[in-house]
Order: structure tokens, then C-alpha cells, then sequence
């Protein structure tokens, strides 16, 4: 087994080389990438960075000429993450650890990201008790906070250096891997979206597709699940798609936090995967504590679901710009799909005397579905998203699809 090690050997030389002793102590063989650029390298590097930026196409002296620090960190991170995934091709890479400030994170992170879900991944970084999102995206890559800059060995960064280490060594012995629980070693996976507002309809229906012989794997959709359940699609880990909860959609067009970008949505089709797809939370747009909402929506209508979790109701005019995009993204699959539309609403807060009861925003939605699905099946249900019959009604549909 080895385990890639990446740093700027000029800056941060001794702390890799730290690293690098204390897993050979640990009889964790060792490859080092050095991404830096100005310096001269304190360890000798087994890729070095001539070989890095070669890898982003550039010449290290071009490099250096320019004086762009910002474009040597993009490049050396191009360069790195190009080494890694073709290491990963060839079986070498067991596992990768980084340590850096932001600009080792941005490098560190981004050869990380190249590599599948399993693949153990340690960022030590000075920016991890921070906004995490940008360096992990929705891969399994491990953050561990640095505490104090890092800059040489002391007290501190030898225990957190140290920690990192036998933290590296346990993942990689374990050797777990995505194809543990690959479809072709156990039961078909089926993918499926929940939120807290719509569980009772996921829950059930896991039920059902479990006892038909699947294993169901629900993504919360909070942004990031929705971006990770997409490129497992993408990778071919799901037989279907039971994607209930398309609330990321509200966020991205409205501008909530939860947002999954602009491709959510979209892998099932492109694959030709079976999905059924709903409505489940459209009528809500996510931010964080109600003084941190922007200013601009202060006269829209909200529901604290909690003290750090404040919900806006999406508007008659969203609904139907939201309807008629799930239409469209439906309409372009490859593979069988099929839309349920629950007429009696979309969340545990959008149903008769509840707080975002509002029958006008429901139809806005349903119409902008009607004008854009196409082909695509299209089931208007006169019940509840969470009543019993829908989710037995999704489940049977998908296995209907599938098979």
C-alpha cells in the first residue's frame, strides 16, 4: 500500500517530512509530491515539482517568471490532481494526506477530489474549522483542523501531525472502497432524496423497495447530498433513482444555502437510470439564522424551523419557474422517468393549516411541470407527499421502471 503525501516542500518541508517518518514508522510506505514553486525544496521529493507543473503544462522557470502566486497555486493544483488520478488508474494510490494553509488546501483538496468515493483522504489545514464546502465538495475527504499555523514542529503540530498519521495508517489498513457496496457485490442500490419535511414518504417507501430486494441509500438534501448523490449516479453505482426531494432546486434558483448547483437533477438522465421524481420541499428556500437572511427578502414569509435554520416560503411566480425546470430536466432523460405531482402538498409544512399552506404556489408548480415534461409521465396524485399512498405509489413506480 502507499499513500500519496502532497506539500510545498520549500515551506513546509519538515512537517511532510514529520509526516513521512512517523508513517514509515507505521510501515505506510510513502510517495511525496511537492506542489510548490518559489523555494528550494528542504526533503527530496519523489514527484517533484518540475514534474507537477510538466503535468499542468507549464515549465516550473515560466512559472516562476510570471510572479502570479495565485496562477502557480491553480497550476499546481491542475498539475497535482492529474498525477494523482493517473496514480489512482494504475492501483498506486492507497490513500493521500495534505497539510497546508489555502493555498495547500486548494492543491491538496483538489487531487483529493479526483479520486472515488473510499479512497482515504486527510487534509491537515489551518482552515478547517472554517467553511469547508469549497475544499470538500461532496467527496469523503477528512479535514482536521491544524490549531496553530503550520510552521515547523512544536508542541502543537507534533501531536496534531501525529494524530494524522495513525489516523491515515487505520484508513488505509482498513482498505475499504466504494466497491464494497457496489450493485454487482451485494443487493442493487437505489438512490433516494429525504429531507426532515418529507421522511414519512421516504421511510415508507425504502420499506417497500427494500423488501423487493434493494438497498436504498437516502442523501439529505442539503446541497451537499444532493451533489454527492449525483456523481455517484454519474459513476453508475444506482440501478434507480427515487429522488422525492428537489428542494435544492428552490435554493439554487432563489439563492438559499442549500443549493446544489445547476447540473442537480440531471445524472439520472444523462445515464438513462430509472427515477421517479417529486416536489418534495419545493415550497421552501433554506438560510441560516433569521438575522443572517438577506435583506432583500425581509417582507417574504418565513417559518423558524429552529434557532439556526430559518425557511422561506417559495412565491407563485418560483413555483412555476421551478415546475417548469423539473419538467425540462425530466424531459431530456435517456432512461425511463416519471414524475409524481402530490396535489395536497409538498412538505409537512405545506398542507391545510400549516404554516406554508398555499394552494396557489402548489399549482404554479404543477403548471410549470405540465408545460415542459413532454413525454415523461406525468402522475397527479390527490394525496399528501408524506401519506402512506404516495410513497407506496413512488416506490411501486420506480420498481415498475426498472424492471
Amino acid at each position: 500500500m502507499t499513500v500519496y503525501l502532497l506539500g510545498t516542500l520549500d515551506t513546509k518541508g519538515a512537517e511532510v517530512g514529520f509526516l513521512r517518518d512517523l508513517l514509515h514508522q507505521l510501515a505506510i510506505p510513502t510517495c511525496i509530491v511537492d506542489t510548490g514553486c518559489l523555494g528550494e525544496p528542504v526533503i527530496d521529493a519523489d514527484i517533484s515539482r518540475h514534474e507537477v507543473f510538466q503535468a499542468a503544462e507549464w515549465l516550473l522557470d515560466n512559472v516562476r517568471r510570471e510572479g502570479d502566486r495565485g496562477k502557480a497555486v491553480s497550476l499546481a493544483a491542475l498539475g497535482a490532481t492529474r498525477l494523482i488520478r493517473e496514480a489512482h488508474a494504475r492501483g498506486e494510490v492507497d490513500g493521500i494526506i495534505s497539510l497546508g494553509g489555502s493555498a495547500g488546501t486548494s492543491i491538496g483538496t483538489s487531487a483529493m477530489r479526483a479520486l472515488p468515493l473510499g479512497v482515504p483522504k486527510l487534509m491537515i489545514s489551518t482552515l478547517a474549522s472554517g467553511q469547508t464546502r469549497p475544499y470538500v465538495g461532496s467527496k469523503d475527504i477528512l479535514m482536521m483542523n491544524a490549531v496553530v499555523d503550520i510552521a515547523g514542529i512544536n508542541r502543537i503540530s507534533r501531536v496534531i501531525l501525529t494524530n494524522a498519521a495513525h489516523a491515515m495508517a487505520g484508513m488505509v489498513r482498513r482498505g475499504a472502497s466504494v466497491s464494497e457496496t457496489s450493485p454487482s457485490v451485494d443487493r442493487p442500490l437505489i438512490a433516494a432524496t429525504m429531507f426532515g419535511v418529507t421522511t414519512p414518504c421516504v421511510e415508507r417507501a425504502r420499506q417497500i423497495l427494500e423488501a423487493a430486494g434493494y438497498e436504498v441509500l437516502v442523501f439529505h438534501a442539503t446541497g451537499t447530498g444532493g451533489e454527492a448523490m449525483e456523481g455517484l449516479i454519474a459513476d453508475g453505482l444506482f440501478a434507480g433513482v427515487l429522488d422525492i426531494t428537489t428542494t435544492e432546486l428552490a435554493d439554487e434558483l432563489v439563492g438559499g444555502t442549500l443549493t446544489a448547483g445547476p447540473t442537480r437533477l440531471t445524472a439520472a438522465g444523462r445515464r438513462g437510470v430509472p427515477q421517479v421524481i417529486s416536489v418534495g420541499a419545493l415550497d421552501m428556500v433554506n438560510f441560516g439564522p433569521r438575522n443572517t437572511v438577506p435583506d432583500q427578502f425581509k417582507n417574504r414569509q418565513f417559518y423558524e424551523h429552529n434557532a439556526t435554520v430559518t425557511l422561506m416560503r417559495t412565491t407563485v411566480d418560483e413555483n412555476r419557474q421551478l415546475g417548469a425546470e423539473l419538467g425540462r430536466k425530466a424531459a431530456a432523460a435517456k432512461g425511463p422517468t416519471a414524475i409524481l405531482f402530490p396535489q395536497k402538498g409538498v412538505s409537512a409544512i405545506d398542507q391545510t393549516d400549516k404554516p406554508f399552506d398555499y394552494p396557489e404556489a402548489r399549482q404554479a408548480l404543477l403548471d410549470g411541470i405540465r408545460s415542459t415534461h413532454g413525454a415523461v409521465e406525468l402522475m397527479e396524485l390527490d394525496h399528501h407527499i408524506n401519506d402512506t399512498e404516495f410513497a407506496e405509489a413512488a416506490a411501486r413506480k420506480l420498481l415498475e421502471l426498472i424492471r
